[in-house]
């Protein structure tokens, strides 16, 4: 049976993906990778994975997040390449934090940083950063005001001088920006994990 045109070289970067996967499981035993559907209609191959991110007791979740691959081997308009990362990002966000102008900014800054650090390039990136207050009125008055932190962004991945579109490197700065949001630093090389703190489960 014949390939599809750019099925081998689509394998290949799901290996590398799910190997960056298995690094970030190594490094961050508070996060959780599960297989997500694939959007199907923006590209002939697409693969996506959900993260979540737990305290330290491993009952609540404080964050979540998803990371789509897309590959057109003809490429699409806005995507200055063959491959396209869709990055979702959820997290509660502490009250003072959501108060701060600059949040917006500084949640786009955590992925612009993640990038710098773990990649050699990345072209064409846009997004959103949205933060979201809910307040109780009437019967629900009492409820405490939530805050939570959502960032929506795409980018285009340079290719290495290998050839290599360093999907690895990709995902860790996917999951620098999922913990920051989260309330948890960056890993540094020689540091271990940290944990983040217990926070209140939501009704």
């Amino acid at each position: 049976m014949t390939s599809h045109p750019g099925e081998d070289e689509f394998r290949q970067s799901v290996a590398q993906l799910e190997s960056g996967l298995d690094a970030q499981r190594e490094l961050r035993p508070h996060l959780t990778f599960d297989p997500e559907p694939a959007p199907r209609r923006l590209a002939p191959f697409a693969h996506a994975v959900a993260a979540t991110i737990s305290d330290a007791s491993g009952e609540a979740e404080i964050g979540a997040g998803k990371f789509v691959l897309l590959f057109d081997e003809a490429g699409q308009v806005g995507w200055d390449g063959s491959y396209r990362i869709i990055g979702y990002v959820r997290a509660e966000l502490e009250p003072e934090m959501a108060a701060d102008p600059l949040i917006n900014a500084v949640g786009w800054t955590w992925l612009t940083e993640a990038l710098d650090m773990h990649c050699s390039g990345y072209r064409k990136i846009s997004g959103t950063v949205t933060i979201v207050v809910t307040q109780g009125f009437g019967s629900k008055k009492d409820e405490a005001t939530s805050t939570e932190f959502e960032l929506r962004a795409s980018w285009s991945p340079a290719i290495a001088e290998d050839g290599s579109a360093e999907l690895d490197g990709h995902v860790a700065a996917w999951c620098d920006l999922l913990c920051a949001a989260s309330g948890l630093p960056p890993l540094t090389p020689g540091v271990a994990a940290l944990r983040p703190q217990r926070r209140r489960q939501r009704p």
